[in-house]
């Protein structure tokens, strides 16, 4: 098959699920890569703006943030493309660099989020240890980490180990096919990728919630302000289940389609899931920034072109100054109790 050129029995293969439908799927593509790009890019501005804000969470966010900027810049047109023409147009050097761009930049976007779980239940449950664990040169190695492993893992693909990069005929998209021998690194990625951070994200978000739980039971023994305690809770209670319910929305689909429907029977569902997957690089943002008070303070001033490096903050350092709407000084306070017996 040539780039470029669809004969009928492969577009309508293609196309199945009627057309409307792939000019829907291209539209909201370039929706999502609007709103993603400038969404991600407002964050890395305010970040670099605003001195206050640049903390060790903030490292990983900006990582996370990065990745996305380039994912919805870079990747999503051609995404957009592949909707609107039913198969891949812009050649076979782009057919390779496009879907590697593609799949390192997912992965990055997965270990940031999360690296962000680990720093949270460090910052909660091992607060002595924090500032020896993340130091400056420790938080551009983790980083560097990141992005070199999610990157890494694509070298094998690229010369042909593990599967080849290349057009995939049943979806008339650029990704990972089988190489000579049959392999293919296409379902280990999205299996590992997936569960990987998913157990991760579970462990840490529980532990954070057990600790602080038990932490405000303990206090309010010796309080008569249970009720505030009981706030605090939910909101502990409602950043984990929006955290995590994001992230199983937007790639929990993708990773059950391309499991169990690995020969493209229901075609439908893959570009549902791909959907999903993009709509990642505009959620990610909102979850992991502007759920903190400080950040929403410094988008405002970004946007209203104040430089501002005076934000509020109640400790020096790398230690971060909010931890989604809690202090350092409180979660360290309830760390404490929580050790009273």
């Amino acid at each position: 098959m040539e780039y470029g050129t669809t004969n009928r029995s492969q577009f309508s293969e293609l196309v199945r699920f009627s057309r409307p439908m792939m000019t829907l799927a291209g539209t909201f593509t370039i929706i999502i890569m609007v709103v993603g790009v400038l969404g991600n890019l407002l964050t890395l501005v305010a970040l670099i703006r605003h001195s206050k804000i640049r903390t060790v969470a903030a490292a990983f966010i900006a990582s996370l943030c990065l990745s996305d900027l380039l994912f919805g810049f870079i990747v999503l047109p051609f995404s957009a493309s592949q909707f609107f023409h039913g198969t891949w147009i812009h050649g076979e050097i782009l057919c390779t660099m496009i879907p590697s761009l593609r799949y390192g930049t997912i992965g990055v976007s997965l270990l940031s989020i999360a690296s962000i779980s680990i720093n949270r239940y460090i910052l909660i449950a091992w607060p002595q240890l924090y500032t020896r664990i993340y130091t400056k040169t420790k938080v551009f190695f983790y980083v560097f980490l990141i992005w070199a492993f999610s990157y890494g893992l694509q070298i094998p693909t690229l010369l042909g180990k593990w599967g080849v990069y290349g057009m995939d005929e049943k979806l008339g998209t650029c990704s990972i096919k089988p190489d000579s021998n049959g392999n293919s690194s296409k379902t280990a990625l999205f299996v590992i990728g997936f569960a990987l951070p998913s157990i991760i994200i579970v462990l840490c978000y529980s532990n954070i919630f057990i600790v602080v739980r038990k932490s405000h039971k303990r206090l309010a023994q010796h309080s008569s302000n249970g009720g505030k305690f009981k706030r605090s809770e939910m909101k502990i209670t409602k950043m984990v289940l929006v955290i995590f319910i994001c992230f199983v929305v937007c790639y929990l689909p993708i990773t059950i389609v391309k499991v169990f429907d690995n020969d493209v029977q229901q075609a439908p569902l893959h570009v549902l899931g791909y959907l999903l997957i993009y709509l990642a690089s505009c959620v990610n943002p909102v979850v992991y920034v502007t759920m903190n008070k400080q950040y929403r303070y410094a988008y405002l001033e970004t946007l209203k072109c104040h430089y501002n490096s005076n934000l509020e903050s109640n400790t020096p350092g790398n230690t971060p100054t909010k931890t989604h709407g809690l202090s350092v000084a409180y979660l360290k306070n309830i760390v404490h109790n929580s050790s009273k017996v």
